[in-house]
């Protein structure tokens, strides 16, 4: 069986998580293993819609975070993904607090893939699901400019 690199973890969690996006978001990845992810986002004024609650695309970005990781690491190496369809059931609203995704992949197939993510707020309530497929891209890689430790040991 495959094992992470705690490396290639480490440098991925800084690089993401210094993202333009994700300091946007106050999104963070805390977490990052075969088949699972944990993403934590600080709930500011910048994430809500003008009633006062947590904009849906704030939920989605989340969902949509902790699903990818959670199915990106069993990849080889110099394969990718993509989201090709995301699903959101919005369960209750948060206005303050932390939010935390958990995604965990179901499936991971030659061409597609499944994953799902929980988001909970700071009380343990779930507040928002949803489910990803994704495709998967031989030969495309992470791009960018950051130089990555091996993705296995």
């Amino acid at each position: 069986m495959k094992q992470l690199n705690p490396a290639y973890v480490q440098a991925i969690r800084e690089t993401v998580s210094g993202s333009p996006f994700f300091r946007h978001l106050s999104m963070t990845i805390r977490e990052m293993s075969i088949g699972c992810a944990v993403v934590d986002l600080a709930v500011d004024t910048e994430h809500l819609q003008a009633f006062g609650y947590v904009h849906g695309g704030v939920y989605a970005s989340a969902i949509d975070t902790a699903s990818f990781w959670s199915a990106f690491c069993e990849l080889e190496e110099g394969t990718g993904i993509t989201t090709v369809d995301l699903k959101v059931n919005y369960l209750a609203p948060v206005q303050t607090g932390k939010l935390t995704a958990e995604g965990k992949r179901i499936k991971m197939g030659k061409t597609l893939g499944l994953a799902e993510a929980t988001v909970k707020d700071a009380q343990g309530r779930v507040v928002a699901h949803g489910t990803s497929t994704l495709i998967v891209l031989p030969g495309f890689g992470l791009a960018g400019g950051a130089a990555l430790p091996p993705k296995f040991l």
